[in-house]
């Protein structure tokens, strides 16, 4: 699954990284290295602009937590930061997102939490930090949707809110024994044909469900300090030794 990930890659770079066409300069946000369920982050996604017949590529801040179009209130979000790939051209949920909304989520990397036996029989998590070995962005892949809050006007700034969830597959061998489930994450190859709003066949578009090969990732033990989203810093995703861990209170 996904359930904390780190984002500090400049908009500037995620532009030139992704081909990005579209950007607004003014649509920032301050690097994170722990984004935590309901926070917003940078998406890559493509749409058709008014008045254009061709997607554009564009690159834009969503929150994540996916608010289905039919959900009478934001509040379900925090039960929808991950679809699974196996049912997400199914789900009442999801499906209308799968076949024309399908987006990129560029992240450092993203943490997982394994249990292992502590002091006197008591699990406790140990968490992971997992990034690409080759030290580029980490493509997830995502869907978006747009949510029409009917208590206020549509052209009211709190009108429309736009939301996203990460796609998870079976994990790989590697990352098995931390969490038996990932985050799908693309190749750059597969970047088009994802994004593409004008692939909408679901049979056709599953087999874009389908994770690179394994290789691509590395999992690092880092702090317990990463557990509390108060903690936002750089260090979050250095190497913490067995040593450390055995002299931390959990």
């Amino acid at each position: 699954m996904c359930g904390r990930f780190a984002s500090s890659t400049r908009p500037e770079d995620i532009v030139e990284l992704f081909g990005v066409r579209q950007w607004d300069p003014a649509e920032t946000l301050a690097p994170s290295w722990n984004v935590a369920p309901t926070q917003s982050a940078f998406v890559v996604l493509e749409r058709v602009p008014k008045g254009e017949r061709a997607p554009v590529r564009q690159l834009r801040v969503l929150r994540w937590g996916l608010v289905p179009q039919w959900a009478k209130s934001p509040e379900a979000a925090v039960k929808m930061i991950n679809a699974r790939s196996d049912t997400v051209h199914e789900k009442p949920s999801y499906r209308q997102a799968f076949a024309s909304r399908r987006c990129i989520l560029p992240v450092d990397g993203y943490y997982e939490w394994q249990t292992v036996p502590g002091e006197r029989g008591k699990a406790r998590k140990k968490p992971f930090f997992v990034s690409r070995t080759d030290g580029s962005p980490l493509a997830l892949a995502g869907l978006y949707e747009f949510w029409r809050n009917r208590t206020v006007p549509s052209d009211h700034p709190e009108g429309w809110l736009v939301t996203f969830t990460v796609v998870t597959t079976e994990a790989e061998e590697l990352l098995a024994p931390i969490h038996e489930r990932m985050p799908l994450f693309l190749d750059p190859g597969s970047f088009d044909e994802w994004l593409d709003p004008r692939r909408d066949d679901p049979e056709e578009l599953r087999r874009l469900l389908i994770p690179p090969p394994p290789g691509a990732l590395r999992a690092t033990p880092v702090s317990p300090a990463v557990g509390s989203i108060r903690n936002d810093e750089p260090g979050l995703t250095e190497p913490y030794t067995e040593v450390e861990y055995e002299t931390t209170l959990f």
